[in-house]
């Protein structure tokens, strides 16, 4: 009796073993295994020596299940300095059709991203980034309607970024920077949409007033070749905290209203925007950037509460506000550069010391700088404008 009670319960572990390697869906196991063929461990990396298909899959690194389903893919190793992996992401990736989350962190991966991830259908989160991914994004990616966060950052994309994308209903992050993309920017239509991260491509053409969902709170398009003026863009756009839309070649006004939004810091340097600059209320943003434009008419006080202050290179006019001397004696302001101007005085005493935690820059513009401060070496040696520039 109990040898046969011994026989049915080493049956019933061999079975319970049996279920737990076999539980995976067939097609998922078999598409697990293509995936690990087209990849490799970079040396020093060993993530994928647990990937052993004599054991359950559901335990390999990187995989998570849920039921008989791979729901969650990350791949490589995401400890700082890991060395990642290589080779190609196949195209049976397509057939794990409850992937809810997939991730491939920095490594090697080389070549297209495969037509068939546009398959999972339910789909939230695709990040791959820092690797060597090339060819055009798939505009089939538009079929991914519950997708929600999109980061192909720092690859070798090129082509345009698909309309198609910019018509996903839930995204809430796109970060495709530091690729070589060109064309324009589409509407994005997406009403819980909070960042844009395009910086480091080859972007033009305009952006349409309505094309941005006033949803967004960080909005970088720096390090493109973006044209046109974007002041009813920006006013609509007031949950901003984050904005950086230097080095392109946007035009028109700077809106007064943008400089009463929740923004840390404002990167608006080394475009052609032009005309006064007119805050509707005192500024609270740390650090403003509005150098290297066109703007005109006189410096506003309403600056006087920025840290850092960069309005260099410039049409200034005029007197700078008393308001600033006070801070900046007061080691309030931490950077004010005025330089490259044509500002005609500042009421500041010639005895006047600068606090060391303090720098102020007057150079090249219609005056004689009251006092001695250090200026950037890019500044020039140029202590004041040509009087034949400063007339009238």
């Amino acid at each position: 009796m109990h040898v046969v009670s011994y026989a049915l319960l080493l049956v019933a572990l061999f079975q319970c073993r049996f279920l737990a390697f076999a539980i995976l869906d067939p097609i998922d196991f078999l598409a697990l295994q293509s995936i690990r063929k087209s990849l490799h461990d970079l040396p020093g990396s060993n993530f994928l020596a647990s990937w052993d298909f004599t054991s359950d899959p559901c335990n390999f690194a990187g995989v998570y299940c849920a039921s008989d389903k791979v729901v969650a893919l990350n791949l490589g190793d995401p400890r700082a300095g890991s060395p990642g992996l290589t080779g190609r992401i196949d195209s049976a990736i397509g057939k794990l059709s409850a992937l809810a989350e997939l991730s491939i962190v920095p490594g090697r991966i080389y070549g297209s991203l495969p037509e068939s991830i546009s398959q999972l259908k339910g789909l939230r989160f695709l990040a791959i980034s820092r690797n060597f991914i090339s060819g055009n994004i798939p505009v089939t990616l538009g079929r991914l309607r519950r997708l929600k966060t999109l980061d192909l950052s720092y690859n070798q994309l090129t082509g345009g970024i698909p309309r198609s994308i910019g018509s996903l209903p839930e995204l809430t992050n796109v970060i495709l920077c530091h690729n070589h993309l060109s064309g324009s920017v589409p509407p994005f239509l997406s009403h819980v949409l909070t960042r844009l991260d395009f910086k480091h491509n080859a972007l033009s053409g305009s952006l349409a007033p309505y094309s941005l969902p006033p949803s967004l709170q960080s909005l970088s398009l720096s390090w493109n070749r973006l044209t046109g003026p974007v002041d009813k863009l920006l006013s609509r756009l007031n949950h901003l905290n984050y904005l950086d839309l230097s080095l392109n070649q946007f035009t028109g006004p700077i809106p007064g209203r943008l400089f009463s939004f929740p923004i840390t810091n404002l990167q608006l340097e080394r475009n052609s925007f032009s005309g006064p600059v007119r805050p509707t209320e005192q500024v609270t943003i740390p650090t403003v950037d509005l150098s290297h434009n066109r703007l005109s008419g006189h410096i506003s006080p309403m600056f006087s509460t920025v840290q850092n202050l960069y309005l260099n290179n410039n049409y200034f006019t005029g007197q700078v506000p008393a308001s600033f001397v006070d801070r900046l004696l007061s080691a309030s302001i931490r950077i004010l550069y005025l330089q490259h101007n044509y500002l005609t005085g500042i009421e500041i005493s010639p005895t006047a010391e600068i606090p060391l935690r303090s720098s102020l820059c007057l150079q090249y513009n219609c005056m004689v700088p009251p006092v001695q401060t250090a200026c950037p070496l890019k500044a020039g040696e140029m202590k004041t404008r040509p009087t034949s520039q400063c007339k009238g």
